[in-house]
């Protein structure tokens, strides 16, 4: 997504160092490298270890220009010393694309989506960490409110919050399709549910809060600038308003930031109607100032 603005603000060029710091299938990555040929070197880093394996098939061609790991974002200072990208140099640019991708929802065994039964999982990375039908089967009512309200902007939080804890007394939930019942049972027809699926803001704040989505964003973003050379760009796409929000804090923040994006940047028509997910994609781009004085 974004693809063509997110390579115009990051300008690859041949000789540079970059990230991709949430690799997917390796779109951008692919695009980066051809970009930056033809000597050009990638990182890319994924917590799903079959997004490394896809990506790996894909980014074959370009040998050693690219090495991937199966690694959190939120641990890039250590990814990138164990590549030997980075310090003392520094890279030229890096890029996270945010959220799940299309390959994670499409596949029901994931859990991230309730299009049909799946396991109630949601983990970016499956060998690891709590899935979420254990989040929801210990959450207090009162916390798992909070959580939907807060990770989901989710009007109807409290009422599905005590829908979920009724039914849990009964019987666990155990997959996707039980869980979108009882919340779309409970939150009726108000808010807004002509346009998405009553079930959709409460699934987005349980992945949030089993990958612990925002506290990964929160570490990762001042490590990406820490990594970056003087000149180096730092794109972001997020897919909702707290990653964004997120992002335009730390980059209006940031002394040693210069934004590049007043605002941010969109898709087209054109990108929307081939990729209707893409709606809600925005990018992004601040460059990283010379402490001399020159960018």
């Amino acid at each position: 997504m974004l693809l063509a603005e997110a390579l115009f603000w990051l300008r690859p060029r041949s000789g540079g160092v970059y990230v991709d710091a949430t690799l997917g299938a390796g779109g951008h990555a692919r695009a980066v490298l051809e970009s930056s040929a033809p000597d050009g070197r990638l990182l890319g880093l994924d917590l799903d270890a079959d997004a490394i394996r896809l990506a790996s098939d894909r980014l074959r061609p370009f040998g050693d220009r690219v090495r991937l790991l199966q690694a959190s974002f939120r641990d890039l200072p250590d990814a990138l010393a164990a590549a030997g990208f980075g310090a003392p140099a520094g890279v030229d640019g890096i890029l996270f694309d945010l959220g799940v991708s299309s390959m994670q929802l499409d596949r029901p065994e994931r859990g991230f989506a309730f299009g049909a039964e799946g396991p109630l999982d949601m983990r970016l990375d499956p060998g690891s960490g709590e899935p979420a039908a254990a989040l929801v089967a210990r959450l207090p009512e009162r916390e798992l409110a909070d959580l939907l309200y807060t990770y989901g902007e989710e009007p109807a939080s409290r009422r599905i919050a005590r829908a979920i804890v009724r039914r849990r007394e009964v019987a666990p939930f155990r997959t996707t399709t039980d869980l979108a019942r009882v919340v779309a049972g409970a939150a009726g027809s108000r808010g807004g549910w002509r346009r998405i699926h009553p079930a959709t803001r409460t699934f987005q704040a349980l992945r949030i809060a089993v990958n612990d989505e925002l506290g990964a964003l929160e570490s990762a973003l001042p490590a990406a600038v820490a990594a970056l050379k003087p000149g180096g760009r730092l794109a972001v796409i997020a897919f909702h308003s707290l990653e964004d929000r997120i992002v335009k804090r730390f980059i209006r923040e940031r002394p040693d930031l210069l934004p590049l994006t007043r605002k941010p940047v969109t898709p087209g028509d054109a990108e929307v109607a081939e990729n209707p997910r893409s709606r809600s994609a925005k990018l992004r781009a601040a460059e990283k100032l010379d402490p001399g004085g020159a960018s």
